[in-house]
This record gives C-alpha cells, sequence and structure tokens, in this order.
C-alpha cells in the first residue's frame, strides 16, 4: 500500500455486545482501548487519523447507527483515502441490505478498509470477496449469538428469575444464593408506596365525610407529588409512569419474557420498525414474593376499572352520574352525556361512535332504570340474609392464617436444614454426592413450602377483599338511595362505580311523540357482589 501525504485518513469505534458485557463485568474502557490501538498501527503505517467517528449508541442496522451514516456520506463523497476499524465487522453486522450499502460505498469511492490484521482494497477482486466473506461470516455469528441470549434468557425466566437490568419500582434486585441469576425482593422504602398506588387505584382513598374515592393514574401522581415521594425518573411523577407501574405483572409475582416485540416493515425503500405487544409471551411464577395479590392487579388494571377514572378536566365538574360506567351494547363504547340543548331541553345518553346506530336515551330515564335494579337487589338481597346461613368469612381467614403460620414454621425448619447440610459438607461429614442429594430433597420441598405459603397469602387476601365488600358494599347503596337526590352527580358516580361493575345499554326503536317517559330500551345490569 502506497502512502502519499496528500492522503486522508479516518477512524470508526463501535462497541459490541461482547464489549457491552465486558464493561459491565468491571473491564476497561473498549473504545479507549480500540482507539489507542488504531493509533499504534496508524503510526507503524505512517499515516495520520484527521477524525474519529465514534458511535454512542448501539443498533444492529446501519439506520440505528447516525455516526456511521455520517461515515457513509464522508465515503461515497470521497472525503476519505482510508477508514482505519480495528476488524470489518464493525462497519456492518445487519441485513444484506447493510452489508451492500456498505461495499458499494467503499468500492465505488475507492476508499481503503485498514485493519490491524489486513488492510482491504475494495477494487481489488480477492480483498473485495475476502470483505464480503468477512460480512457474511459476522452476520451469521450475530445472528448466533443472539439465538443462543434468547434462549439463556427464556431458560432464565422458566427458572424464575429476574433477567431485567435494573429492579422494577418497589423492588430490589439481589443475587440468588449459591446459583446463578438474580431474583427480587421488596424495597424497604419504595414497596410500601406501591401497595398504596394499588390501594388507591382498587379500593380507593377515605375522604372526610366517609366516602372511597377511587383514584387514576394522573390523580395518583399528583397524590404522590402532594405527599413528597420522589419518582423512579425525574422530579415529577407523570400519569405514564403510573400506569407503567401499575400495569407491571412483577408486582403480582410473576416474570416474563417477550411481551413485546419489535415488528419491521419496508416504506418506501426505508425500514420502519414498531414495538407490538405479543400476545404469546413467557410468563411464569418468579422466585420472588407477591407484593400484590392478583385479583387486586386485575381490577386495579381491568379496561372497565381504568374508564372508571372519568376523564374530567381538574377545574371542570362532572355532571353524568353514569360516566364511565354504561357501556354501548352494540360496539362496546363508554356511553357519555350529551347536554340540553333548544331542541332538547333535557341531557341525553348517547353512544360516540359516529357509526353505531344505538339510540341515545334521556339520561334521567336510564338513570331511573338503575337506581330501581338496586333497589330490587338491595330487597332481594336483604332477605336472602334473613332465609339462608351466609359462610362466615372472618373465621375462613382465620383458618388460613393458621395455615400460613405452620407454612412459614415448616419453611424455617427447611432453611435451617440447608445451612446444616453446608456445615456437614465443609467438616467433611457429608460427600459431595450426598450433599447435593440432601441438597436436592431439600430445595424441592422449600419450593413446594414456599408455592403454598403464597397460596395461602393470595386465599387470605382475597377472603379479606370479599370480606370488606360485605361489610361495605350494603350500606354503600342504602347510602346511594337515601340521599341521591341531594347528591353531586360526581358523588353519586363515585359510589355507583363502587357498587356496579357495569351496565350495558341496548335501543333499537326511537320513542314516538309523547312517549318521553317510556323506557324502551335493555339494560344489561352487572352488580360488584351478586346474590348469595
Amino acid at each position: 500500500m502506497t502512502i502519499t501525504d496528500s492522503a486522508h485518513y479516518c477512524a470508526y469505534l463501535r462497541k459490541s455486545r461482547a464489549d457491552h458485557d465486558a464493561e459491565m463485568r468491571g473491564e476497561a474502557d473498549v473504545l479507549s482501548r480500540h482507539r489507542a490501538l488504531l493509533e499504534e498501527h496508524a503510526g507503524r503505517m505512517g499515516i495520520k487519523i484527521s477524525r474519529y467517528y465514534q458511535e454512542v449508541v448501539s443498533g444492529d442496522t446501519i439506520q440505528d447507527r447516525p455516526q456511521m451514516q455520517q461515515l457513509l456520506r464522508d465515503v461515497e463523497s470521497g472525503m476519505w483515502d482510508g477508514v482505519l476499524v480495528v476488524e470489518v465487522e464493525r462497519l456492518a453486522r445487519g441485513n444484506t441490505r447493510d452489508q451492500g450499502q456498505v461495499a458499494d460505498a467503499f468500492k465505488y469511492s475507492n476508499t481503503r478498509i485498514i485493519t490491524p490484521m489486513k488492510t482491504y482494497d475494495p477494487n481489488d477482486e480477492f480483498d473485495e470477496e475476502y470483505f464480503e466473506f468477512g460480512l457474511y461470516m459476522s452476520r451469521r455469528e450475530y445472528k448466533t449469538i443472539n439465538r443462543r441470549l434468547q434462549r439463556g434468557r427464556a431458560a432464565s425466566i422458566m427458572e424464575g428469575k429476574f433477567i431485567g437490568s435494573t429492579a422494577p419500582y418497589g423492588w430490589k434486585k439481589v443475587k440468588i444464593p449459591h446459583q446463578k441469576g438474580y431474583t427480587l425482593e421488596p424495597d424497604p422504602v419504595t414497596s410500601p408506596v406501591l401497595r398504596d398506588m394499588y390501594e388507591w387505584a382498587d379500593a380507593g382513598v377515605l375522604e372526610p365525610d366517609g366516602h372511597y374515592h377511587r383514584l387514576g393514574p394522573e390523580a395518583i401522581a399528583r397524590r404522590l407529588d402532594s405527599l413528597g415521594i420522589d419518582p423512579p425518573i425525574g422530579k415529577k411523577w407523570s400519569k405514564a409512569s403510573v400506569s407503567d407501574i401499575l400495569a407491571n405483572e412483577t408486582n403480582c409475582g410473576y416474570v416474563f419474557f417477550g411481551k413485546h416485540k419489535y415488528v419491521k416493515t419496508s416504506v418506501d425503500g426505508k425500514i420502519e420498525t414498531h414495538r407490538v405487544t405479543n400476545p404469546d409471551y413467557l410468563r411464569v411464577r418468579g422466585l420472588h414474593p407477591v407484593l400484590v395479590p392478583e385479583d387486586r392487579f386485575k381490577r386495579a388494571n381491568s379496561p372497565r376499572r381504568s374508564n372508571n377514572w372519568s376523564a374530567v378536566p381538574v377545574n371542570k365538574t362532572l355532571q353524568n352520574p353514569l360516566a364511565g360506567i354504561v357501556y354501548c351494547k352494540k360496539c362496546g363504547r363508554l356511553m357519555t352525556r350529551l347536554a340540553p340543548c333548544p331542541k332538547n331541553p333535557y341531557a341525553t345518553l348517547k353512544c360516540p361512535n359516529r357509526y353505531c346506530d344505538n339510540i341515545s336515551s334521556p339520561l334521567f330515564l336510564v338513570e331511573k332504570q338503575v337506581l330501581g335494579f338496586l333497589r330490587d337487589w338491595l330487597h332481594t338481597y336483604e332477605l336472602n340474609r334473613k332465609t339462608i346461613t351466609v359462610i362466615p368469612i372472618s373465621g375462613e381467614i382465620g383458618e388460613t392464617q393458621e395455615l400460613l403460620h405452620k407454612t412459614d414454621s415448616e419453611l424455617a425448619t427447611i432453611k435451617g436444614q440447608i445451612n446444616r447440610a453446608y456445615d456437614l459438607l465443609e467438616q467433611g461429614i457429608y460427600t459431595v454426592d450426598v450433599f447435593n442429594a440432601r441438597l436436592t430433597i431439600l430445595k424441592n420441598s422449600a419450593g413446594q413450602l414456599e408455592k403454598q405459603r403464597t397460596d395461602l397469602q393470595d386465599k387470605i387476601q382475597s377472603l379479606d377483599v370479599l370480606r370488606q365488600e360485605r361489610e361495605l358494599y350494603v350500606p354503600k347503596i342504602h347510602r346511594l338511595l337515601d340521599h341521591y337526590e341531594e347528591n353531586s352527580p360526581e358523588a353519586n358516580n363515585q359510589i355507583l362505580k363502587e357498587v356496579l361493575e357495569k351496565v350495558t345499554y341496548l335501543k333499537n326503536e326511537p320513542n314516538h311523540k309523547g312517549q318521553l317517559h317510556h323506557a324502551n330500551f335493555l339494560l344489561e345490569i352487572y352488580p360488584r357482589l351478586p346474590l348469595e
């Protein structure tokens, strides 16, 4: 290779996945070492590196690497006589299109690729083949490594381990003793806050008047800020961060993998990547404890419960007592209130879907039917209470708690036996084979007890929720019916949401003149507490 004084050279630096892993293990900065290596090689060749293109982001394709895009533009313009890189694989490890783009840019601009091992002349037939073969093998190696990595991550999930780089809010990431991998344990500072968030989203916040007011993500964010609780990122809580935390299945004892996937499409010759939800993602019970019972998690994240958080601006007053409760039977959309106007001097309940032919009705008429149902339900419920024996939930909770205490005692005994097995191994009383056999038996027993403990905790939480519903549900209906006329629409809406799961509305025939009070619609009403 002939070097001239007028030649111009640059260098391209990029970390590989292995380099990132090495730095995480505490090894020296990879790019600094690569820079020193290229400078030493340039000194031996008697050339000067005029510019460094240093990639600071990770990306599988050229489209994801801005410094590589700039380098190719400069190479195509004829700016450089040669580009120094530690290995050709650093230039392109993407798909065939990326590899062809890199090869063409260097070939047609007559730009050399200089590595410590070899200098490639793209216009030399043998160098060109060697260069293209190197890119092809690099791509194969990348796919092999990626498949192996994904299999390893999936295997860890199947064992109940946590594979995330950082622990989610409310948790601490801890090393699993005597084996590879990590799990989670509740963070003593943030886990109580996490439980409160689910409490506010599900049961609600007790107001001075004795009512429970359920909070949505935005209201929870404002409440956390008012309490001076720091968010995981930034200075203020946001609706999005609260929603993400509430929707994290880790909180109810699961670990998962592949919940989202990236789908690539070609639009006008450009590759676009979209992040979509994968319905078939891997989800198993984790090794970590349950912070939030699964039934509470589902209630806090159900679409109906989300819609129960009525989207009313902070400075406005709710006018629709049925907001977030009544659904269109035909299209599934939430019914909305249409304010009075000169043509209709009364508020109307209508489907907001303009393509839906479900016919609207006067709001007061739908309210009347809902309240009538609650009166009938209350009468039947109280009649049943007098004629049948209701299972005493408090006694069942007590029995389950006794089983939980017994399980905790057995689990503590097993853990003590595991510790003694290690001591006997160190003292030479146990051989390695005897120790491994004994440890396998003890760990299997401990695993069964841990599962039993989790199931009992979930059962106690579910029974306690049912007990509270029985004790609070009926008084809430009494209070609603006794004070409905004097309450504000917002107060009535809050109680209705606490006693009703949802209502569906269907109307196929319009009212004729003079039939304003004729309720020719069909309601299906789902109370939160069914008749016993």
